[in-house]
């Protein structure tokens, strides 16, 4: 079985803006409390993840890739708006930091994530990390398709 253990966070100030950024597009066939399964093009390769319930910071993950083609085809039929990001891709004290920084609906949100053995893998901080938002699940992708960053009311922290 496929597993994921990720942990994330808001990001602060720009130190983090000097990586080369990758665009994203990704859209879910379905979303629900125990699973999500997405379709994402990024490079000119194209993916179908399946995703299971979290459970803390981990989860079920598989990860397929499969033609562009059918990507595009599949995104026709996603729950939804697609949700669009720049990533970067940051080492940072031995690990790998994925940085997202969201377009559309959901510009002005930007998210690191790190992936880890286990869920109290310690880690250090880079100096851009900012609060954690692991267990909100507003924060999740399948989420902010459903409702995006920017009709979320004033009251709800952004940073």
């Amino acid at each position: 079985m496929g597993i994921e253990i990720e942990r994330k966070f808001l990001v602060v100030g720009d130190g983090w803006r000097a990586a080369p950024a990758v665009p994203y597009a990704q859209g879910y066939l379905n979303r629900d409390k125990r699973r999500t399964v997405r379709v994402r093009i990024a490079e000119g390769d194209a993916w179908l993840t399946i995703k299971g319930q979290n459970a803390g910071a981990t989860r079920a993950e598989f990860d397929y890739p499969i033609p562009v083609a059918d990507a595009e085809q599949l995104m026709a039929l996603c729950d939804g708006p697609l949700v669009r990001k720049t990533r970067r891709r940051i080492e940072h004290a031995g690990h790998v930091w994925e940085i997202d920084e969201f377009q559309g609906d959901n510009a002005g949100l930007v998210v690191a994530e790190i992936e880890l053995p286990a869920e109290d893998a310690p880690f250090e901080r880079p100096p851009w990390l900012g609060t954690e938002v692991t267990h909100d699940a507003r924060y999740f992708n399948s989420s902010l398709a459903a409702e995006p960053f920017s009709t979320w009311p004033e009251s709800r922290p952004r940073a």
